[in-house]
């Protein structure tokens, strides 16, 4: 078999995979980047999978120069969030004019986003990307590395990924960012706590009456949370969470009375619902895994954590991961320290961990607390909503919170 000896291997070459190939680009790291499946092809449909990218994803997205892309024109930026609670008349509206910023992020495609961010890693000459490509083995821990170019007390414990096409990739640090079924975290042994949310997200894009005036809509309801993100085409995509029976009633209903539906679930904030796109249905679950990493090994994105999509942050967290684990091997490794270590990529690990289970909790905090009908709790929640909205300070201070 041929072997290729890398600084870094990192498994899943989705947006959090890609995002850091992007951090580590044009650096003295040589990185290998395995994907199973390739890209989408980006065509004029519009496709109803997208994130919403916060301003610090953004400028991570800016410095990698993946914002130049011609693609670039299919990201939507929204200015406003206008949140409202369905069961009374507790709302509240951030805008970025008055946080002296010209928007709050964008939503976009993922398949586009993706593209994007392949066109600028695969530009990197230290980027080498494989695929697609079937892992068939890993090892872990390795064996003490072979790699000649390295004096005998740096040698140290290298991770093997054997692909179908017959390759075997020697790694000092090995990345998971293989999703929420991740093989990296699984060979590694690492243990992860999941919980369903008994509810899946329908899915799909819709064209209304109203403009969406580059605002995301999201309304609150027993039943779960229904937002509306604004599409570069004038078009919005809805992620609307509901239990698992409702879910599939709402599936089984033809367009024009699920138009009707959306329309009275929303409130008619956007008017009437003219056109609906196909419906697409996830389950909704949270997860963290008890280590981020561990020698030559760490996991970053869903690979480590998962939360519900209420505040559209999933994305941005693996993005914020990416960003932190290049950030302190970069700086171990100009320092010439021993990068790929645990005790330098537990670094990693204290940056990240603490955020992410704090902003999981709250996600499952928000769906506890607008997911019930209690007569009392809703005049609660509506108090509070409208008490925040009359808080400049507080209010500004949980939006940065989500912009990054």
């Amino acid at each position: 078999m041929k072997q290729q000896d890398f600084d870094v291997v990192i498994v899943g070459g989705g947006i959090v995979g890609l995002s850091l190939a992007n951090e580590l680009a044009d650096s003295d790291f040589s990185v290998a980047l395995i994907e199973r499946s390739e890209a989408k092809a980006i065509s004029d449909d519009v496709d109803c999978r997208v994130s919403a990218i916060n301003r610090f994803s953004l400028e991570r997205f800016r410095q990698f120069g993946i914002m130049r892309s011609a693609l670039a024109e299919r990201a939507c930026a929204f200015e406003k969030m206008f949140v409202w609670d369905q069961t009374g008349v507790g709302q509240i509206e951030f805008d970025s004019a008055e946080l002296g910023l010209p928007m709050l992020g964008v939503i976009i495609e993922n398949a586009v986003l993706q593209q994007m961010l392949l066109d600028t890693a695969t530009a990197a000459d230290n980027i080498t990307y494989l695929c697609p490509e079937e892992i068939t083995e890993i090892s872990y821990p390795g064996e003490v590395s072979q790699i000649n170019d390295l004096p005998q007390d740096e040698k140290q414990q290298v991770s093997t990924v054997t692909l179908s096409s017959g390759k075997q990739l020697n790694a000092k640090l090995l990345v998971g960012a293989d999703g929420a079924n991740s093989k990296v975290r699984e060979i590694a042994l690492i243990q992860r706590v999941q919980k369903s949310y008994q509810q899946h997200a329908l899915v799909c894009n819709v064209r209304t009456s109203e403009s969406h005036q580059n605002t995301a809509w999201q309304c609150f309801m027993p039943s779960g949370p229904l937002a509306f993100l604004p599409l570069f085409n004038g078009f919005s995509s809805i992620v609307w969470s509901l239990d698992e029976n409702a879910a599939n009633e709402r599936m089984a209903l033809d367009d024009a009375a699920f138009k009707i539906a959306l329309a009275e679930a929303s409130e008619f904030k956007l008017g009437e619902i003219l056109q609906v796109g196909r419906r697409f249905l996830f389950p909704l679950s949270h997860s963290h895994v008890t280590d981020y990493v561990k020698p030559g090994l760490a996991l970053i994105g869903d690979a480590a954590h998962s939360i519900h999509p209420l505040a559209g942050q999933g994305a941005n967290l693996g993005i914020a991961d990416a960003a932190a684990l290049a950030e302190v091997i970069s700086k171990a490794r100009k320092a010439k320290r021993q990068w790929a270590a645990v005790h330098t990529l537990m670094k990693y690990q204290r940056q990240r961990k603490g955020a992410n289970r704090l902003m999981e909790m709250s996600m499952t905090g928000f769906k506890e607390l607008f997911g019930h009908d209690n007569a009392l709790l809703s005049e609660l929640r509506n108090a509070g909503l409208s008490l925040v909205d009359h808080l400049p300070a507080l209010k500004y201070r949980i939006i940065r919170q989500a912009l990054g």
